[in-house]
């Protein structure tokens, strides 16, 4: 499958990806539960992340030929190809951030894991990348001039990234805390705060930029030709949704026995 450009199909291209995204989140939601094998999980989550980082943050984009346009630097292409190659090296240079307490999680835990609930892990996950469905249909509204499915959208977005955050903060916390996973307890209480805390912090962040959007876009500051905001927003949007897709099976999936 190859990415497109007309509205039709551009949206049926996101549903057919979140299809797949969901089938992929419930195979490895049953490898753990019945087949344990933590290169498996690894695979599935390589594959989730791919799918994301190319159709719905369009990383192709960075090597997108200008061929035949004005490509000055006051041109909006221009402006636009800067833009977006600086938001990049923001979200690799964050990914470190993200790849250390990975990195840090299997040094510290080995195959172990704390004790956390299996279907509120399950649960959050669904909403976030519902959330990036919702995006990516945001953000290829906008594309295409639909003001009123953009705002819709974006809108909805903004729902299923709160519903997640009072998922982990509101409801996976006070749970964990009930286990006996506690930050300063041991270390797989440290590891377990630390990670959906910084996570839990980039989707808040990331909720306030879609804010800022959904009103810009409500005062028609954004147009089909002109929407680097949009793009912007979505693109980091469905960076943290990139980042929990390896942190959910670090943290719930693999080393489910143990704890």
């Amino acid at each position: 499958m190859t990415h497109t450009t007309d509205k039709k199909s551009a949206l049926s291209q996101g549903v057919i990806i979140f299809i797949y995204l969901a089938v992929l989140t419930g195979l490895e939601f049953a490898l753990a539960l019945f087949l344990p094998n933590v290169i498996l999980l690894a695979v599935v989550a390589l594959v989730k992340a791919a799918l994301v980082a190319y159709y719905y943050m369009h990383i192709y984009k960075l090597n997108e030929d200008d061929h035949g346009h004005d490509v000055g630097h006051e041109s909006l292409a221009y402006k636009t190809g800067s833009n977006r190659l600086g938001l990049w090296l923001f979200l690799l240079s964050d990914s470190f951030v993200f790849g250390g307490l990975l990195v840090s999680r299997f040094n510290l835990l080995g195959m172990e894991g704390p004790h956390l609930n299996q279907y509120l892990g399950f649960g959050v996950t669904a909403f976030l990348l519902l959330s990036s469905f919702f995006m990516n249909r945001a953000e290829t509204s906008m594309a295409h001039g639909d003001k009123k499915a953009f705002l819709s959208n974006i809108m909805v977005t903004m729902i299923l990234g709160l519903a997640f955050v009072l998922g982990v903060v509101g409801g996976e916390w006070q749970l964990a805390k009930i286990e006996g996973v506690i930050a300063n307890k041991d270390v797989a209480g440290g590891i377990f705060y630390m990670m959906t805390g910084m996570h839990a912090f980039h989707v808040f962040t990331g909720l306030i930029f879609l804010f800022f959007t959904w009103r810009n876009g409500k005062k028609d500051y954004f147009t089909a030709e002109n929407h680097w905001g949009v793009e912007a927003a979505a693109v980091y949007w469905h960076f943290v949704d990139v980042v929990w897709i390896f942190f959910y099976p670090a943290l719930y999936l693999i080393g489910v026995a143990g704890g």
